[in-house]
Order: structure tokens, then C-alpha cells, then sequence
């Protein structure tokens, strides 16, 4: 039982230090020309810190993750990016115009 319990943590520990990995080239990837942000990339990176910071307590001797990272916060923040990068709630685009035609000539 302590060699799965072993094997266990080792893993906790490589998918830890993975999820913190991608989350770092993430966050260097989402800047934009312009000082904008790509919201695709971020609500993927508040993702994997979300997923961290979950499996974080589970591994043994490890610092805490190098962000804030209470659950809560980095769920709301998961949460207004992927509204953002799906175009979801206030960051959906405008509906179409509708114009009223009311031309009553015949196309010449």
C-alpha cells in the first residue's frame, strides 16, 4: 500500500508541476498586440490554476502555486473568461441590425 501511495503522489507532483507549466506559457502567450488579451488563452491558463490549485493540497512538500490562489477567485475568473472566449453573457457581440424596407417601386 505505501508503493501506491508512492507512485500516487510521484504523479500528483509531475501533473502539478505540468498544469503549472502550461499555465506559465499561457500567460505568456495571451498578451496581444496593443496591450489586449486573447481570452481563449486566458480562460485556458485560469483553467489549469484552477485545476492546480485543487490537486495542490494532495501533493506532498510542495509550495503553494506562485499566484493568489484561493478556489473561489480562480473559478469566477475561469468563469469571465470563458464567457469572453465563447462570447457568452456581456461579452456577446451585438445582434445583427434589422432594417424595415418598405420601397414599393418596382426594380427597374
Amino acid at each position: 500500500m505505501d508503493d501506491l501511495a508512492a507512485v500516487r503522489a510521484q504523479e500528483y507532483a509531475k501533473v502539478y508541476d505540468e498544469l503549472l507549466g502550461a499555465a506559465a506559457r499561457l500567460e505568456m502567450l495571451r498578451r496581444l498586440e496593443g496591450g489586449g488579451v486573447d481570452p481563449h488563452a486566458t480562460a485556458a491558463m485560469h483553467a489549469l490554476r484552477f485545476a492546480a490549485t485543487i490537486l495542490w493540497p494532495a501533493v506532498p512538500n510542495t509550495p503553494p502555486p506562485g499566484y493568489r490562489h484561493d478556489s473561489e477567485r480562480l473559478l469566477q475568473l475561469a468563469a469571465n473568461w470563458r464567457e469572453a472566449a465563447l462570447e457568452l453573457g456581456e461579452f456577446a457581440p451585438p445582434p445583427p441590425v434589422l432594417r424595415l424596407v418598405s420601397d414599393t417601386e418596382p426594380p427597374s
